[in-house]
């Protein structure tokens, strides 16, 4: 294998993450690659990820970790999952931008999704969620839903609605996600099924 192809092929490993990113790993010495210069466009990135104009508004900025947690469901996908998981869902810290992924068979197992992200989070981070960001997707106006966040001071904000804009954050993270994949599944010249 010459080192053209192995750039490539880690490129590919990785999710089709940039040549900038790459380098990260490289300068870290998480991954070595002798020659990260000759990387050829890849044609998979640019099935995988073609973009509308972005809309110029103001993102938020918080303080500390869970001052604000961006979530959004995305699906139905046009091929369900292994075990029929056909959604996703999405917590995003705004701090920090981490973010943590669910499968889900249904919209409405977001509520459940989200106790057991809070649990998992809080515990790890000794930090308390403060807010809550979503669209106005009926999985999140479930009144189980909103009764909890109050009970639990949680303080819920919502987008306007046809306003994915509004949720950044949230819909930043699952075109990142969805990128990786469909431009995973491009490179690899499976089915949509597999």
């Amino acid at each position: 294998m010459d080192i053209h192809e192995n750039a490539h092929l880690w490129h590919a490993r990785l999710g089709h993450i940039s040549k900038d990113r790459i380098r990260k790993l490289i300068d870290t010495k998480s991954l070595e690659i002798d020659d990260l210069d000759h990387l050829p466009t890849c044609e998979s990135c640019l099935k995988g990820k073609i973009t509308k104009k972005p809309f110029v508004g103001q993102s938020s900025i918080t303080n500390s970790l869970l001052d604000l947690v961006h979530t959004d469901v995305c699906g139905p996908l046009n091929t369900p999952a292994r075990g029929g998981f056909s959604y996703i869902i999405i917590f995003t810290d705004d701090h920090s931008r981490y973010g943590y992924v669910y499968l889900m068979r249904y919209k409405s197992e977001a509520f459940g999704r989200f106790k057991e992200y809070r649990l998992e989070i809080e515990n790890q981070t000794g930090h308390k969620i403060k807010a809550h960001q979503s669209d106005r997707g009926g999985e999140y106006l479930r009144g189980e839903f909103i009764d909890y966040l109050k009970e639990n001071g949680i303080l819920s904000q919502w987008t306007h609605p046809g306003t994915p804009q509004l949720n950044g954050v949230a819909e930043r993270r699952n075109r990142t996600m969805l990128d990786m994949v469909r431009s995973m599944m491009s490179f690899t010249k499976l089915p949509p099924f597999f």
